[in-house]
């Protein structure tokens, strides 16, 4: 084997462990699609429990309309909300486990009792027992009904949890745990390989080395007879017969051949150094990155999340909780696509644009940052007039370069300040119509030097950033035809300017 091929199947060995990472985060990354994939499913069940959870409740509103005789037609309205509630049941009921019967049983149990109550209470109140009617509605409905309602929905929503979040949780721990093992095993096995391969390259190469050397010190020190054994068959070989045949035309360039093997020597040295250098450096780049993106892409939401779950633990039995819980569920929809987004960074995703309305899109993101807002004492101002033109936008992308853009925003801001959103009408290139947004903040601002790499992946100045969300919301402010500039001033804040075409006539 020739020393080029020993090399090439040295370098081959160390990028295998690399190759078998690579697969193994393939596939983990795809169980952990199917995990949450469905976690989505599950949670589904939720939200249809809260429209019928919602509609029980609008029934008891309805009667109490009927007896402030603010509603007349209230009485056909109370069946028409039952035939509502039985709809948003069957729904419910036909995504339930065995396991989970009994809590459809008990919503059906429940519904009865509204049903029967509401009935008792028109009927004594077209009978004029209107005081009658008042008192049942009081202890029936009001003293009995909504308290064991409330009680269920609890137990309703924990059983969610526990079979959808916490499944989801410990499958995902799972995959976890696998792909630890898997690639504890390459690891030791890339360590074990690469010392039995370097042992056997060691051996080939530095034993012909080494004689040769020992060649020259006999010749470097006056014995130009001594015969030079040749064994190797590579390009080592092939040097100790030049050297011999030197040697016999040239007896008296002894010194001269001594500095040739120190040289050669060097740069054999030198040789399986930057190779290991490069195959190092490649290795770290590729588990920084994809560290970084993934980091990056789950952190806001998951921000949102524990602030959302601290209010619900702090006042579970305020009116917001309810409200607290489903902004859960939604950041965690959430969630799924940061996952989409971080993905898309090396393997974009389709653009399906549409019209849409800014002040929309804009409204739709806010909500994510509300906790954290008050956290941070930071002031939001947005000025965004509604009669602004559609804009041809992919919603999805376009609330992920927001949120991208509004957290760099709060990230400036520690310890409190403003932020501003205006929105006005905006002609761009070439004259062409569209729409300005402008999202401007208080913060330390971004020094002068650094203001050109702004933008590039992986650049940041944060010690806890990745430098993948400004480059992320270019990514998806260009795909929409638009465009985004940063100009910044130290100790005055930051203006993040993004223009976007207005969306053409319908055809």
């Amino acid at each position: 084997m020739t020393f080029q091929r020993k090399l090439l199947a040295g370098v081959s060995l160390m990028v295998l462990p690399a190759l078998l990472i690579g697969t193994e985060a393939i596939r983990s990354h795809a169980l952990e699609q199917r995990a949450l994939a469905s976690l989505g499913d599950r949670l589904g069940r939720s939200r249809t429990y809260a429209e019928l959870e919602t509609t029980m409740f609008d029934q008891t509103a309805v009667v109490w309309r009927y007896l402030s005789g603010m509603d007349p037609a209230a009485q056909r309205e109370f069946a028409l909300t039952g035939e509502v509630v039985q709809y948003w049941f069957e729904r419910w009921k036909a995504d339930l486990t065995p396991d989970e019967a009994p809590l459809a049983e008990q919503v059906a149990a429940l519904q009865a009792q509204f049903v029967a109550v509401g009935d008792s209470i028109f009927a004594l109140s077209d009978a004029g027992q209107r005081q009658a009617a008042y008192r049942l509605a009081q202890v029936e409905m009001r003293g009995q009904l909504q308290p064991a309602l409330t009680n269920l929905n609890r137990e309703v929503y924990r059983r969610t949890r526990e079979s959808s979040v916490q499944g989801a949780f410990q499958r995902v721990n799972a995959i976890v745990a696998e792909e630890r093992r898997t690639l504890t095993v390459i690891f030791l096995g890339a360590i074990v390989a690469g010392l039995v391969a370097a042992w056997f390259l060691a051996r080939s190469l530095a034993r012909p080395v080494r004689e040769l050397s020992g060649a020259m010190a006999r010749v470097g020190a006056g014995d130009l007879g001594h015969p030079i054994a040749v064994r190797a068959r590579d390009e080592i070989g092939d040097l100790a017969r030049s050297f011999a045949s030197m040697t016999e035309r040239l007896r008296d360039s002894q010194t001269e051949m001594v500095r040739l093997n120190t040289e050669l020597a060097a740069k054999v040295v030198q040789l399986e150094r930057t190779q290991a250098q490069l195959v190092h450096s490649e290795r770290l780049a590729s588990i920084g990155e994809m560290s970084a993106a993934v980091a990056h892409g789950l952190r806001n939401p998951l921000a949102s999340l524990r602030a959302s779950a601290q209010l619900v633990l702090r006042h579970p039995g305020t009116p917001t909780a309810g409200e607290q819980l489903g902004a859960i569920i939604l950041e965690v929809d959430r969630l799924d696509r940061r996952i989409s987004h971080l993905l898309a960074f090396s393997r974009p995703t389709p653009y399906r644009p549409l019209a849409e309305r800014l002040t929309a899109i804009v409204q739709s993101v806010l909500p994510t940052f509300a906790e954290r807002l008050r956290q941070q004492h930071v002031a939001l101002e947005t000025r965004i007039p509604d009669d602004l033109p559609e804009v041809l936008a992919d919603a999805m992308k376009l609330e992920q370069a927001l949120v991208e853009l509004l957290s760099n925003a709060l990230d400036a801001l520690p310890g409190g300040g403003r932020i501003e959103i205006t929105g006005n009408p905006a002609a761009g290139p070439g004259g062409q119509a569209g729409v300005g947004l402008e999202i401007r903040d208080t913060g330390r601002g971004i020094p002068v030097e650094t203001l050109p790499s702004v933008g590039q992946p992986f650049f940041t100045t944060r010690n806890e950033g990745t430098g993948l969300g400004l480059a992320t919301a270019i990514r998806f402010v260009e795909q929409h035809g638009g465009q985004l500039t940063v100009a910044s001033q130290v100790g005055k804040g930051t203006v993040i300017r993004i223009w976007l075409p207005a969306a053409g006539p319908a055809p």
